[in-house]
């Protein structure tokens, strides 16, 4: 299959240049499995940037307080399985960074997790 020429190529919009926000929900159970007890909750936020940084395309991830505190609501042992989390692709105000764009992480309250999907979320700002 032929690739699109090179004009298709120039006109086409960069993914990470776009601001969007998605609602994700993040496996934790699986991604921590393994893993000692007293690293559990360490890893699990080191996991939820790892995966926003995937999913957005950016290496700079900033996870709100709301979810580093539903994160460790358990203790450093007993981390959720599942969470449900905002990714937020923003611009970046700070004119020193060598970065554009950054990630905000928020956490979403969620009940039950069976049937939810990726959602694009609609920011008016």
């Amino acid at each position: 299959m032929a690739k699109g020429t090179k004009d298709d190529r120039k006109n086409r919009k960069s993914a990470l240049k776009e601001v969007v926000t998605r609602e994700y929900t993040i496996n934790l159970h699986k991604r921590i499995h393994g893993i000692s007890f007293k690293r559990r909750a360490p890893r699990a936020i080191k996991e939820i940037k790892k995966f926003a940084e995937q999913m957005m395309s950016t290496s700079d991830v900033r996870v709100e307080t709301r979810l580093n505190k539903f994160i460790w609501s358990k203790g450093v042992r007993n981390v959720p399985f599942r969470v449900r989390v905002r990714l937020a692709r923003k611009r970046n105000d700070d004119e020193d960074s060598q970065h554009r764009l950054y990630t905000l992480v928020t956490y979403v309250p969620c009940e039950k997790f069976p049937g939810k999907q990726t959602v694009n979320v609609d920011t008016a700002e």
